[in-house]
């Protein structure tokens, strides 16, 4: 007992001195966590309010970089204050995580890169969660978007990683985007049928289908004669959501009733 009254009448200066730097640490971290949490509910609400309104291209993506942002920026922040507290010169430290940041930045080059090409695509607004879009040999619809990769499911419900540099550097078709698309089936038919009465077939079979958009009306084209063989495209715009399930049933159909018809493709 007298060896600790020994301690504390030699250095309590010193031990208030440090209780006092411990307690504004943790007050500057709950500061940070409760300033982190604000942004982050703050970022939420503005982002679904945008998603209701439909006024911000990928209010979701942006919310999510823009949170990641602001958590890394207060916790350095927050490091920085509370080695100030504790005597170290911060000065100096940043001068040498400068020099390693830069240093590590130039070896992890196509990690930035990704990040940068992240921030883009998402402020740019080239898609969003929910689309289905395509880039090189990859289609799929879009799961998440992260400061890094960018998450699909492919059709037949594989899972994919890909890189945003690798997105932002090659042509992006988005098929959801417009809200519509043009869909094309072609069918060969021997040259001796009469091209007029498969015409005559075919528009038959597209006024039974009600699905096509009335207001873009829809086409048949002679798209090539070669070697007694005529290939005629049916040309018709439908919804996005509607496309797979009428191409397929078209194709059915088709079949069908120019068998009845008594013209083989």
């Amino acid at each position: 007992m007298q060896s600790i009254i020994n301690f504390w009448s030699e250095h309590n200066e010193s031990v208030i001195s440090i209780c006092l730097k411990i307690i504004f640490s943790v007050i500057i971290v709950l500061i940070g966590i409760f300033v982190s949490k604000g942004f982050n509910r703050i970022l939420k609400k503005a982002a679904s309010d945008k998603a209701k309104t439909g006024a911000s291209p990928d209010p979701s993506g942006a919310s999510s970089i823009l949170r990641h942002i602001v958590k890394y920026g207060i916790f350095i922040i927050c490091i920085i204050m509370i080695l100030n507290i504790f005597g170290i010169n911060t000065t100096s430290l940043l001068a040498v995580l400068g020099a390693a940041g830069l240093a590590v930045g130039l070896a992890l080059k196509n990690t930035l890169g990704n990040i940068a090409s992240g921030i883009i695509l998402v402020f740019l607004g080239n898609y969003r969660s929910g689309e289905f879009i395509e880039f090189g040999s990859v289609s799929g619809t879009v799961k998440d978007i992260s400061l890094f990769t960018t998450i699909l499911e492919t059709q037949d419900g594989v899972y994919v990683s890909a890189p945003n540099s690798c997105i932002w550097g090659v042509p992006l078709r988005n098929y959801t985007r417009n809200g519509k698309r043009r869909m094309e089936i072609p069918l060969r038919i021997s040259a001796s049928y009469s091209i007029d009465t498969v015409i005559q077939t075919l528009k038959e079979i597209i006024a039974c289908e009600k699905r096509f958009i009335p207001a873009l009306q829809p086409q048949i084209n002679i798209q090539s004669v070669i070697d007694k063989t005529v290939t005629l495209v049916i040309q018709a715009w439908v919804l996005n959501k509607d496309y797979n399930d009428i191409y397929y049933q078209q194709m059915k159909v088709i079949k069908e009733k120019m068998e009845e018809a008594g013209i083989v493709i």
